[in-house]
């Protein structure tokens, strides 16, 4: 007796032939759309919604579903390339006229908050270097400046010297896609510069680095590692422990003009964002420390607090 099929088994089995043999999918990615296509049928299903009814709204709100009862990010975004496969191969066999999954977005990943370096974090950093040592007064002046300027690694390691207006107090800046950004300099930056410049002079440089402000024992500039090693040795010193590196002081120095009070535009300037999305992510941290500061203070939690205590 042969079992009949019914119109969802068949559609699904047409779909799988279709990942099969125009799209040249793996079996597992085969397998995992097709059983992400099932799912999103039975949803529907359950609504008594049919597939030419089946408009964008509807797929946001199962994709909704799968957040709420806990699929991961990874794995939802999976189910919409799934579910995007499946309208497609639906418009291809003219089963749909419309395919309503053409604007459908996968969720974004959560991006990983950097970890900030509070201002005593980073005094202590500055403290725990020994000036007696050749290079002591060089990484001073290497922690203030990625610190007071915001400068990223690689801008660190090819700054000029002559890019430097110890008058005026700002520094002109060789970012990336070869564009120049004008930062003020701190103070204290200057004052660290010029205590390492003496120093610096005394160093046998080598041919075409004379130019190069931070340079190594044997005259050449610094590499990114050694600036990594610098800032961990500093931050290991001074018993952080935090994941520290040469970029969460780029971080902190955008952070703390944020608190400071700083225009978003004005911060995008200075680290040379070309999109102010990459800045706003400054915004979430100004936020999330906001929240740890209201727990820790608000009375409320306060008296949450103490009940636990007690």
């Amino acid at each position: 007796m042969i079992r009949e099929v019914n119109p969802t088994e068949r559609l699904l089995r047409g779909f799988d032939a279709y990942l099969m043999l125009e799209r040249g999918l793996s079996d597992n990615t085969r397998i995992a759309y097709v059983a992400d296509a099932s799912k999103m049928l039975a949803f529907f299903n359950a609504d008594g919604l049919k597939l030419e009814e089946i408009a964008l709204t509807d797929l946001h709100a199962f994709v909704a579903d799968l957040y709420d009862i806990g699929v991961s990010t990874a794995t939802r975004g999976r189910i919409v390339c799934g579910i995007k496969a499946f309208f497609r191969y639906l418009l291809a066999e003219e089963i749909i006229k419309v395919n309503p999954a053409v604007l459908l977005e996968g969720p974004q990943p959560a991006r990983r908050l950097p970890d900030v370096l509070s201002i005593e974090e980073i005094d202590a950093m500055l403290d725990t270097i020994d000036l007696s040592t050749n290079e002591g007064q060089r990484n001073r002046a290497i922690i203030e400046i990625l610190y007071s300027c915001g400068l990223r690694v690689s801008e660190l390691v090819n700054l000029e010297i002559n890019k430097i207006s110890m008058d005026e107090q700002y520094v002109v800046v060789h970012g990336k896609g070869n564009k120049e950004r004008l930062v003020p300099i701190s103070d204290s930056a200057i004052s660290e510069i010029k205590a390492y410049l003496p120093q610096r002079d005394q160093l046998d440089v080598k041919p075409g680095e004379e130019g190069i402000l931070f340079l190594s024992r044997r005259g050449s500039r610094l590499t990114r590692v050694m600036i990594f090693y610098i800032i961990k040795r500093a931050a290991e010193m001074a018993g952080i422990k935090k994941e520290i590196s040469p970029h969460t002081l780029r971080h902190s120095f955008a952070s703390h003009l944020l608190e400071g009070g700083a225009n978003l535009r004005a911060i995008q300037q200075m680290l040379g964002h070309e999109s102010i999305a990459t800045t706003e992510i400054y915004i979430h941290i100004d936020r999330t420390r906001l929240r740890a500061e209201i727990l820790e203070h608000h009375p409320r939690n306060q008296n949450k607090q103490e009940g636990k205590n007690d």
